[in-house]
């Protein structure tokens, strides 16, 4: 179905306080844009007229029903920009169309409704695209850069998902070309590596984080908590009943919502299944903005025009860095700037649609602004994603278009759209109106300065010890393999991540009474941080590995020499490249060399002669990226204690991580072949296992900008003469030449050798020079009671080669 609303006169007596100035319409300014048109179209699998749109075709409708609703012939050719929101199929690296899409969606809606712009656009993902989009083209209309522009979204997952059950292949690509400015996903810091890993990366698991956060900080109980979530939605079943585009058109009250049975279970600690929002939909909407000197040269009638009057689009922190995981500041403080922008006050305002994926999605912005569950306003006039339906990130323009509505069925109130994305992470809002106003300009960048000034969270991504669980989720909690997840805090605050597989701690975390507070015992791992509720069960469930060196490695050949430990990458074949399993094992083996007081030197290489290493073996997949000690790549980079020396003999190749592996040795000693550098920006990576700070302390600035930026490489030659490495051995040689330098720190004092290790390392903490020098002095505190310190004395005295005992 789709429709365009018909003009609307008047409603006597609806209006609400205005703005100190008002405006007549011949004092605004014609570039002041204004909502000329909205349409929505919807189909359901049900329908008697059911057709299994594409997505194309479906946002055809809804565009077609906001081009009549403008009330005037031919708007179509007059239009110079049309934006698409990003469906799901598009919204991220991983997503896809299994029936195929247009190349351009823009241009392939425009060509169904009799548009030719000049400029089509896919905005980015999140369902705070609709609203933001209305702030910026209203601004671009505003300056003087569009004179008419249609925004529109469709989703239809409800007859994807159909076609698949049913074994049916719609075909819905489609070759359009032509101009398309693609702005991409823009979903950086929407979710944490430390999420992806412990699998908190679909919405429910982390808005059920913050909604069980919220409901600690209140002090309610499991069922009484439910309740009020039931009592928040319930209203907006009311809406979603009455409204011929929605997807679920039933009345429930709180305690249906509220109450776990077959028909409700439970997704998750804390939500039913009629609680969450419903994106299997297949809906769009659409709206026309154009100025207002384009609005009068088209015809279109002035009770058709509905204003902006304030607007503001905010940011919140990622979410584990937030200091209340229960709350989100940038999403009020959006509210509150769009009000205030805007001349009035929530309490001026006749309709809201807050964004409701989720309860806290309503309830921390209602918290702040004192607005009751129950406000006979409503706050939503959709009815909500759960009820309504969620159309990916398109559903705020179904609520400009109720709104828009709403603004013309009773002139002179204000409605207010409020759009999310993200985890509370991206909030666009609008004031809408029928009165007069001039485009106010943005003022959300200020803000946006305020809001990250705030201090922020500290996160640990290698938890150990005794802690404290801050939040958590359990999804499928009365299913059979029920995961669950904890967000905890360490005594010294930092916060993290872990997964439980603890019988006793799931329990808990499942039961009715609040789990938050609780002490538990965290214990890091490659692949992820697990959580129990005391250290024996943790030790039992994930002990730690002995400390030793193994009979054999699969990727490494270990060999001893005395004192010196010789440790050779043995992945020629991939040109010595790191994959999760050769990651552990190096980690294992450093673990061992640092605590084997007969090692006292150690030599790392590359096996063959092409490479030392090429970093990160792509071919491992994404995984291998996320599988990663605590002691970061090739068990070195991140390791905080280095206590003794070890050294880099670079064979060949040293690139990405392999540099950063190089980097993170004591002294580098290179092959006249070799060759260094950071491509990984060449790939859509970056170096973040020590590149991006080891290396412009190593190599002048200017040089490791440009080597960082561009994936320039360096020979030997050029290593050496900027003080990358410290030797160069003829070709074939860099084995002998690191056995030399290891034969010469040999004939040195290892206490004084390690003590000059710490006295550097600590000292690259501390920027002033004087303090550092003075901080340094505390090595002799070791040195000077060392039997070395007599011996390296007597043997001066007696004119002989000592022997040192390394304590």
């Amino acid at each position: 179905m789709s429709s365009a609303p018909t003009p609307a006169q008047p409603t006597p007596g609806a209006s609400a306080s205005r703005p100190e100035c008002v405006y007549r319409l011949d004092d605004i300014p014609p570039t002041t844009p204004v909502i000329v048109g909205v349409g929505q179209a919807a189909e359901r699998i049900d329908d008697a007229d059911y057709a299994g749109l594409s997505e194309a075709d479906l946002a055809a409708r809804a565009v077609s029903a906001a081009l009549a609703d403008t009330g005037a012939d031919d708007v179509a050719r007059l239009v110079d920009t049309v934006v698409a929101v990003r469906s799901f199929e598009r919204s991220s690296p991983a997503s896809s169309s299994p029936f195929g899409r247009p190349d351009n969606m823009p241009r392939a809606v425009a060509r169904r409704t009799g548009m030719d712009p000049r400029r089509a656009v896919e905005e980015v993902t999140g369902g705070q695209s609709p609203q933001h989009l209305v702030n910026e083209f209203g601004a671009e209309i505003a300056a003087g850069r569009a004179d008419a522009v249609v925004l529109f979204g469709a989703e239809v997952m409800s007859t994807v998902r159909h076609a698949q059950r049913s074994g049916t292949a719609p075909d819905f690509s489609e070759t359009v070309g032509g101009q398309l400015e693609d702005r991409g996903y823009s979903i950086g810091g929407l979710t944490s590596i430390d999420e992806v890993k412990h699998g908190v990366v679909i919405p429910i698991s982390q808005y059920s984080i913050v909604e069980n956060a919220r409901r600690h900080r209140l002090g309610l109980g499991a069922a009484e908590y439910a309740r009020s979530m039931g009592e928040l939605f319930a209203p907006m079943t009311r809406v979603a009943a009455r409204n011929p585009f929605a997807a679920a058109r039933e009345e429930f009250t709180a305690e249906e919502l509220a109450t776990v049975t077959d028909r409700n279970r439970r997704v998750s600690v804390p939500y039913p299944r009629r609680m969450v929002a419903r994106d299997h939909v297949n809906q769009a909407a659409s709206a026309v903005l154009m100025s207002v000197a384009a609005a009068r040269s088209a015809g279109i009638p002035a009770d058709r025009w509905v204003f902006v009057h304030g607007h503001a689009d905010l940011r919140e922190k990622p979410l584990l860095t937030r200091p209340d995981l229960s709350r989100g500041p940038a999403s009020v403080a959006a509210v509150r700037e769009a009000l205030r922008l805007a001349g009035t006050d929530v309490d001026d305002v006749a309709h809201f649609d807050l964004y409701s994926c989720f309860p806290v999605a309503v309830s921390h912005v209602i918290d702040e602004l004192g607005l009751s569950p129950d406000d006979p306003r409503g706050l939503t006039v959709t009815g909500g994603l759960p009820y309504f339906g969620g159309p990916g990130n398109n559903y705020s323009m179904h609520g400009i278009a109720e709104i828009v509505s709403r603004a013309r069925r009773e002139p002179g109130s204000f409605g207010l759209v409020a759009a999310n994305g993200g985890v509370l992470s991206k909030y666009s809002v609008g004031v809408y109106s029928s009165i007069p106003a001039p485009w106010r300009p943005s003022t959300s960048a200020d803000l946006q300065r305020e809001l990250d000034a705030a201090p922020s969270v500290r996160v640990a991504h290698y938890p150990n010890g005794p802690a404290t669980i801050e939040s958590f989720v359990v999804i499928d909690p009365d299913g059979e393999a029920p995961g669950a997840t904890v967000v905890g805090r360490l005594a010294d605050g930092a916060r993290f991540v872990a997964a439980v597989d603890d019988p006793a701690l799931l329990d808990l975390l499942r039961a009715d009474d609040d789990p938050i507070g609780t002490p538990i015992f965290v214990r890091a791992s490659t692949n992820q941080n697990h959580a129990a509720r005391t250290r024996d069960v943790l030790d039992a469930r994930h002990p730690r590995a002995a400390v030793g060196f193994a009979e054999r490695y699969e990727h490494l050949l270990v060999r001893r020499e005395g004192r010196v430990l010789e440790v050779t990458i043995n992945r020629p074949e991939v040109r010595n490249a790191l994959n999760p399993a050769a990651n552990a094992e190096l980690d294992s083996v450093f673990d061992a060399y640092f605590a084997d007081p007969d090692l006292w030197v150690a030599i790392l290489t590359g096996a063959g002669s092409a490479a030392f290493s090429a970093g990160n073996d792509l071919s491992a997949g994404a995984q291998g990226g996320l599988s990663m000690p605590a002691n970061g790549f090739a068990g070195l980079t991140a390791r905080r204690d280095r206590a003794k020396p070890v050294i880099a003999a670079v064979n060949g190749f040293a690139l990405g991580g392999g540099l950063e592996i190089a980097l993170a040795c004591h002294v580098i000693v290179a092959d006249e072949q070799a060759t260094f550098g950071l491509p990984e920006v060449k790939v859509g990576l970056v170096a973040a296992a020590g590149g991006l700070v080891r290396l412009p302390r190593v190599v002048p600035p200017a040089l490791a900008r440009d080597m960082i930026l561009t994936g320039r490489r360096i020979d030997a030659a050029e290593a050496l003469a900027y003080g990358l490495v410290s030797r160069v051995a003829p070709h074939g040689e860099v084995m002998s030449a690191a056995r030399a330098v290891a034969e010469e720190i040999l004939a040195a004092s290892p206490v004084a050798v390690r003590a000059s290790l710490a006295a550097m390392a600590g000292s690259e903490s501390q920027p002033d020079t004087v303090r550092a020098v003075d901080e340094s002095l505390s090595v002799l505190d070791t040195v000077l009671v060392s039997e070395d310190l007599r011996e390296g004395v007597t043997a001066f005295a007696q004119k002989r080669e000592p022997q040192w005992r390394g304590c």
